[in-house]
């Protein structure tokens, strides 16, 4: 799979408890791409606060220790709203595989939240490989893009 992200970094991955299911059915696919993937909970479906696991894969990210992250809860709302608190962070909340590529293409997003209870897991998945192999088309949306981080 190619992919326009440093594949010698992992895949930094993250969920609440209604995106459980989702984040095991991603990292699994993901491996079986041979792509490495760090996992930050949580680890099982038991009721649990997002900000705990968005913020680790955020940072991860934002430190360069991730290629990119991936967030998962019931409207990723939530994930998307605490990883954007990070400076290096352009969280983008997709809900299909058009917004996933221009989320990418126009924000050069480096986080990709999805919301489990309002897409199919075979969705989400096309939204990954969609997120993972579209580059930034730069130019005037680039302009756009280096007005987002507050000085």
């Amino acid at each position: 799979m190619a992919s326009v992200f440093d594949q010698s970094k992992p895949i930094a991955i993250g969920c609440d408890h209604a995106g459980f299911d989702y984040k095991e059915g991603i990292k699994q696919w993901l491996e079986s791409k041979e792509l490495t993937v760090k996992d930050f909970g949580a680890y099982s479906a038991d009721s649990v606060d997002y900000p705990d696991f968005a913020h680790p894969v955020a940072s991860a990210v934002e430190n360069s220790e991730a290629a990119f992250g991936i967030l998962i809860c019931g409207s990723a709302n939530g994930v998307a709203i605490t990883a954007n608190k990070h400076q290096g962070i352009r969280a983008g909340l997709c809900w299909n595989n058009d917004v996933a590529l221009l989320v990418r293409k126009h924000n050069n997003a480096n986080v990709l939240c999805l919301p489990a209870r309002f897409v199919a897991l075979n969705e989400a998945l096309e939204m990954v490989e969609t997120f993972m192999q579209t580059e930034f088309e730069g130019g005037r949306h680039a302009t756009r893009v280096n007005k987002i981080a507050c000085m």
